[in-house]
């Protein structure tokens, strides 16, 4: 069987995280995201870890050159020798160069990237419709866990809510639309490079993780 080395991509809200549970339980790829590595490698005290932690303490963004070699010291570890997903990584042309790179020379090539696609007007709605009870905090959403009775809260009876900042359809909206101008020169690369299988993520669950699991096991 092929070793899979993968590649997770889908705008926020296309659902990755879920899909990406399923993959390692029945591929039992290594699930390597990057916020989970970079927070590894600073509480190790790596040599890139430290390195990281001065950009991250200023609320600067992590160079390039610094959160690609966190990558390449996370692949050169044995456990991905069986095969894993990236999650997170890469975000632009430069470190799709430099993960050609680094996988070449550890001789752990990517095989396929999966980008799930979801059209960003859903996607808008999908990350806009929650909201919360002022009184007692209980969350809902619009379209997925609307109030029973509309404008009343269900645990406590008041009809007071709000949105969280990050939750407002204009920031979600800046969200997408800044996360797609970083993913649409990857489709390009990849899909030159003949390894992007995109799936249609504006399905049910199962049914985006069936399309995925087509391609999976035809690798």
């Amino acid at each position: 069987m092929t070793t899979l080395n993968l590649v997770l991509m889908g705008l926020p809200g296309a659902g990755k995280g879920t899909q990406a549970q399923k993959i390692v339980a029945e591929f039992h790829t290594v699930h390597i995201s990057t916020g989970d590595i970079f927070r590894a490698a600073m509480k190790n005290g790596t040599k890139m870890g430290i390195e990281a932690k001065k950009f991250i303490d200023q609320g600067n963004l992590v160079p390039d050159s610094v959160t690609d070699g966190i990558v390449e010291d996370r692949l050169a570890e044995d456990d991905t020798n069986a095969g894993f997903m990236l999650d997170g990584y890469p975000r632009n042309l430069e470190q799709a160069n430099a993960l050609d790179k680094m996988t070449a020379k550890l001789n752990k090539p990517i095989n396929a990237v999966i980008n799930i696609h979801v059209d960003p007007e859903v996607l808008i709605e999908r990350l806009s419709g929650r909201f919360i009870c002022k009184n007692c905090g209980a969350t809902y959403h619009k379209l997925y866990n609307p109030p029973k009775v509309e404008g009343t809260c269900d645990v406590c009876g008041h009809h007071e809510f709000y949105q969280r900042d990050d939750d407002k359809p204009e920031t979600v909206k800046n969200r997408i639309e800044v996360n797609t101008k970083l993913n649409t020169p990857l489709i390009d690369f990849y899909n030159d490079k003949k390894l992007l299988y995109t799936v249609n993520g504006d399905q049910d669950i199962d049914d985006v993780y069936k399309e995925i699991q087509k391609v999976l096991r035809a690798i």
